[in-house]
């Protein structure tokens, strides 16, 4: 359930662990639009789930897994009778593992595993979020660790399956695998210089191809632009930023990489649906909740059937 709501920006309030939070549903409970910094994954347990984000609506049938990227708008309905597992994990410090960064910044805002589609992916999902699951159930020592472990593991897994899938061609795989290779040598550069000004012809001469060639190329592995790539890491890079209060929106705005304040401001309300200024406020308002958090409310439940 959404505890704390501000607009539509959510603040999880993390009580039982310091970075994971599981709740069981099975009542009757429409969230509306919101975004929050926390990864979500859902599996349905029980009849169908929906999650609408950017005007689309996807179904969840039993089963069934969703990943919603941190940041993303969504808005999720339920049906009178059913029931569905929400896991809100705190993964900022995966900004520091190269290949995951990488790959959340690849993900679509909404990510669907199904059983149906690639049975041998749903099934090690499964198994590792049971035992996500069974260790913040048990609270043993170190359980926080293994969580995490855990959780590296399924986005490594999931990033895996989706980077093989990407290289597969109807004459082998050879040539695209070598060239997803240099994409992700890009993005992982993007990514540790991405306040700096750099321009397509750069990364292409990186990459070893031409601009046309290299746009071409990185739009097909990344499904995203060259600029869009590059202007999502330097929002990212912002949104740590404006936590230290110590930096102006301004010099936020120089040291990611943009040339001007209202370029800034505007590409950031584009990705975050809100001001730099309203984010730190928020993100205060994050912090503040982490640490004195509140007892939620016990929610009201209908009939299973």
């Amino acid at each position: 359930m959404i505890e704390n709501l501000d607009g539509i920006f959510e603040t999880v309030n993390f009580q039982k662990s310091k970075g994971i939070l599981i709740h069981h549903l099975d009542y009757f409970e429409d969230f509306p639009a919101h975004w929050h910094t926390p990864l979500e994954i859902i599996r349905d347990t029980r009849n169908w789930y929906q999650i609408t984000s950017n005007e689309e609506t996807c179904e969840l049938r039993e089963g069934d897994i969703a990943l919603i990227r941190p940041g993303t708008i969504h808005a999720l309905h339920a049906p009178q009778q059913g029931s569905r597992t929400i896991f809100l994990a705190d993964i900022s410090f995966f900004s520091h593992v190269s290949n995951l960064e990488t790959l959340l910044a690849l993900l679509p805002p909404v990510s669907v595993v199904t059983a149906a589609k690639d049975a041998e992916l749903h099934r090690r999902m499964s198994d590792l979020l049971d035992r996500i699951e069974e260790e913040y159930a048990n609270a043993a020592s170190f359980y926080e660790g293994c969580i995490c472990g855990l959780l590296i593991e399924l986005l490594g897994l999931l990033g895996r399956c989706r980077f093989a899938a990407g290289t597969q061609t109807d004459t082998g795989s050879a040539q695209s695998c070598r060239y997803a290779e240099r994409m992700l040598r890009v993005c992982s550069y993007l990514n540790e210089h991405c306040t700096e000004e750099l321009s397509l012809a750069q990364a292409a001469e990186l990459a070893g191809f031409s601009k046309y060639h290299f746009a071409r190329l990185f739009k097909e592995f990344a499904h995203t632009s060259f600029y869009k790539y590059l202007n999502k890491k330097r929002i990212s890079h912002a949104e740590q930023l404006l936590s230290n209060p110590d930096y102006s929106v301004t010099e936020v705005a120089l040291h990611s990489g943009f040339s001007s304040l209202p370029a800034f401001i505007r590409m950031f309300k584009q990705l975050k649906g809100c001001t730099p200024t309203a984010f730190r406020t928020l993100y205060s308002l994050d912090c503040m909740n982490r640490v004195a958090p509140k007892t939620p409310p016990t929610p009201q439940k209908t009939s299973a059937g």
